[in-house]
């Protein structure tokens, strides 16, 4: 038997593109011998997989998973909207999200944690890649927690139960009654996945980055003093603009897309009155598909004009 040295491993890793632990497996469990175990890592379809793992995969699913005061929503990533509603694919979204609720929003860790069949997060999605032929990934991952209380939640446009392109958590901290927290959190869940009248980006002004404030209120003290108005005046159109900014970006500030004459914040004061018991928001969260990934634009003539040689 050869000698499974680092540089072995290593260079069967190079070869393939697996990883160092599948690399070292392969090398194992074919005493040492190099070509062997490139080919024992094809015929498991790690090698193809690797292979598949530079494509862009932008389409997929955003999945959410609630339970009690505690939820979670992922986005595992495929490279079209077919496989999206590929069963297997669909089965091992939800079992991700559920699992994630536990495992908490780290992506490696959750990548490691293993699901219901033993094997982890990762080798699962290694094995679905080999056996549907699109590259996968899990690509981020966020928990909410409202203790005592609920995190309600919704998916938009769903593709199936809890699963779609936009997925929302919202988190009720209250000892008030459970069901009509979820349904209040359902509500104030559709709000956010609505985006009216901007995406929220902070539950209240305390939580908007100062660098973001900062910067919007000298854009604004620039604007009013091109007015030629006298620094009071200016300082009062200021406070006035950035009212208006923290309205568009405050959940707490916006206006109620069920009820455009209430804010969110008299929302949860209503309630409150209603349920004899405090309302606040503990966290949200709003994840949609393919946010921020870079598409590769196709050229579909290009391609084919490249497949037969022609310019």
């Amino acid at each position: 038997m050869a000698a499974i040295t680092a540089a072995l491993v290593k260079e069967l890793r190079e070869k393939t593109g697996v990883g160092m632990m599948d690399c070292k497996k392969a090398l194992g469990e074919n005493d040492g011998d190099f070509e062997a175990a490139v080919d024992w890592l094809r015929k498991k379809g790690l090698s193809k997989a690797a292979k598949k793992a530079d494509r862009v995969a932008s389409e997929g699913l955003v999945a959410v998973s609630t339970d009690g005061g505690k939820g979670a929503v992922v986005e595992v990533n495929s490279e079209t909207d077919f496989v999206a509603r590929n069963d297997k694919f669909q089965s091992a979204v939800k079992e991700i999200a559920a699992l994630t609720i536990s495992a908490g929003s780290d992506v490696d860790a959750i990548k490691a944690a293993k699901l219901a069949s033993g094997d982890s997060v990762e080798d699962h999605l290694t094995s679905l890649i080999a056996t549907i032929g699109e590259n996968m990934s899990l690509r981020r991952a966020a928990v909410v927690t409202a203790e005592p209380g609920v995190v309600a939640s919704y998916v938009h446009n769903p593709a199936v139960a809890d699963m779609g392109a936009i997925g929302v958590l919202v988190g009720l901290k209250s000892d008030g009654d459970k069901a009509k927290l979820a349904e209040l959190g359902r509500k104030i869940a559709m709000h956010v996945a609505a985006g009216s009248p901007a995406v929220a980006v902070s539950v209240d002004v305390d939580g908007v980055d100062s660098a973001i404030a900062d910067k919007e209120r000298e854009v604004f003290a620039d604007q009013a003093r091109q007015s030629g108005k006298p620094e009071n005046i200016v300082e009062k159109m200021v406070e006035g603009r950035m009212r208006k900014f923290f309205e568009e970006v405050v959940l707490l500030k916006q206006a109620f897309v069920m009820d455009p004459d209430s804010t969110i914040e008299q929302v949860l004061e209503a309630a409150a009155k209603d349920l004899g018991a405090p309302v606040e928001i503990s966290g949200f969260v709003r994840m949609a598909l393919g946010e921020g990934v870079e598409k590769k634009e196709e050229d579909f003539a290009a391609e084919v004009a490249a497949a037969t040689g022609q310019s």
